[in-house]
């Protein structure tokens, strides 16, 4: 503030153009002050205890994780998924844990915005403000805008993305109303990398993630302008021991178990581009390596849901809006911006697993 001080005191003596510069300066000073990370931090200095939280995607997961850490340190939470069954699972994880936080549970698609007002008018029933909200919601599919379902692409899609935007919209009022708000949008390394690999189409995805990081880090500055209570984090995980793939599959119509035999020889035929070949595999075989490629990608992966959950939860605490998950969202990150005419070369992913990133999945 002191430098600001200084520019205010010498502007007098410069020529009139040089003093509008100094005073655009001047603003744009005071502007980066008020939004420093230490600013930020001072919101949730002592925890998230007495707050108010709402994680979309609370059945399982970091959404889960989210949930059972918020109300171990006695924040009230709010949260919706598509499976009641797994909210249900939650629910029982925190209570037999004595979590001393209330929890809200509600259905909802966050895909379908009538069904977020319904989630957002059974909260405001429940408390009359909202801190923090953390967009976590998403699933797997829709990899090819030329071979799969557009159904399924634009499910994908709508999840992933309008699940944030609807949410960010729907809660904005509740935020307004807190002497603070935040707002936390998950989005992805595929928000910085459109890909899986050289050999895996990847774009619903992807595109929805890409949304969601270039939205988020827009808010930072029109909160800034318009909404000053209130700011905004942008969380972009790795590989993280979740069960998204088991659960995307079964919202898409794609679970192994269930899959039709021309779904199983759609799948036979996507394997092939990959480099796999099932041709020797019954249709159980087939089926039985679907199941173990999802139970891996949960099973293997280099950091557990519920570490991703406690690194997501200090950094919004400690100010960051920018939040990489796992050692591998690092190297990625540096990886693409370090050589980005080469992130979408064939041998890109082979270099990103040099340095030690990725291991656990395959394709």
């Amino acid at each position: 503030m002191r430098s600001v001080s200084y520019l205010h005191r010498t502007q007098w003596v410069v020529r009139n153009d040089q003093r509008v510069l100094f005073l655009l300066l001047s603003h744009v000073l005071q502007s980066a002050t008020l939004f420093r990370g230490g600013t930020m931090a001072e919101r949730f200095e002592n925890g998230y205890k007495g707050h108010v939280a709402v994680v979309t995607g609370g059945g399982t997961g970091m959404g889960r994780e989210l949930v059972r850490q918020l109300t171990a340190q006695g924040c009230d939470v709010a949260t919706c998924d598509v499976i009641v069954d797994n909210l249900a699972e939650t629910v029982d994880i925190c209570t037999k844990d004595g979590n001393p936080g209330a929890i809200l549970t509600h259905m909802a698609d966050v895909s379908d915005e009538t069904q977020v007002l319904s989630f957002r008018d059974a909260v405001a029933a429940w408390r009359p403000h909202v801190n923090v909200v953390f967009n976590n919601a998403g699933i797997g599919g829709g990899g090819s805008i030329m071979e799969s379902d557009r159904t399924e692409w634009e499910k994908t899609f709508g999840v992933c993305w309008y699940g944030v935007y609807y949410n960010t919209r729907a809660f904005l009022p509740l935020l307004l109303k807190a002497p603070f708000g935040h707002v936390v949008n998950t989005s992805s390394v595929n928000g910085l990398w459109a890909s899986l690999g050289p050999n895996t189409a990847h774009t619903a995805y992807s595109a929805a993630k890409f949304a969601v990081k270039g939205f988020t880090e827009a808010l930072i500055t029109d909160f800034r302008m318009n909404a000053p209570t209130l700011r905004a984090s942008v969380v972009m995980p790795g590989h993280i021991g979740t069960s998204i793939a088991i659960n995307s599959g079964k919202l898409l119509g794609n679970d192994p178990k269930e899959m039709s035999a021309e779904k199983l020889e759609k799948a036979r035929a996507r394997m092939a581009k990959g480099g796999i070949d099932t041709s020797a595999f019954s249709d159980e075989d087939l089926r039985v390596l679907m199941i173990a490629g999802g139970e891996s990608f949960r099973d293997n992966a280099p950091m557990s849901a519920a570490e991703a959950a406690t690194f997501i939860l200090d950094s919004v605490q400690q100010g960051d809006w920018r939040i990489l998950v796992g050692d591998d969202a690092v190297i990625l990150d540096e990886m693409v911006r370090l050589t980005p005419k080469d992130a979408y070369l064939p041998d890109f992913m082979d270099k990103v697993r040099e340095r030690g990133a990725f291991g656990g999945i395959t394709r």
